[in-house]
């Protein structure tokens, strides 16, 4: 992999923003802003993924204090297969590690067959207990 994963920087927020417009999953159904984006950038949550500057993956690494979480995760379509998704989760689990979180989940839509495979390839079984509830506010 050629790709340097490293935090957003402030000139790629509209590199994020193309890139999961174009490749994120059909479930993500939150609007991906501008504020929210630069939100994201200034807590360091936002990790991305360059090759001779070009922004081909992005993904938010957060952490509330109590749980660690993965979301958004999108690698372009040209760029897939390269360790470039295995390399931002690596690069989010040691932001959210040095954090203090306990424990990582990754929310992932249960009929997204490409994204469970990724996610399980990368040690993150289905949980078979736990399941979310969700309202739009």
């Amino acid at each position: 992999m050629s790709a340097e994963v490293r935090p957003c920087r402030p000139d790629e927020l509209a590199a994020v923003l193309r890139l999961w417009d174009g490749a994120r999953s059909e479930h993500a159904v939150t609007e991906d802003t501008p504020e929210r984006v630069a939100a994201l950038r200034a807590t360091g949550a936002l990790l991305v993924a360059v090759d001779d500057d070009e922004v081909v993956g992005a993904m938010i690494a957060g952490f509330d204090g109590w749980r660690g979480n993965f979301y958004r995760l999108a690698v372009a379509p040209k760029f897939r297969r390269r360790g470039i998704g295995r390399a931002l989760v690596a690069a989010g689990e040691a932001r959210l590690r040095a954090l203090g979180a306990p424990r990582v989940t990754a929310l992932v839509a249960f009929d997204d067959e490409a994204a469970s495979g990724f996610w399980e390839a990368a040690g993150y079984p289905r949980d078979p207990v736990m399941g979310r509830r969700v309202r739009s506010l």
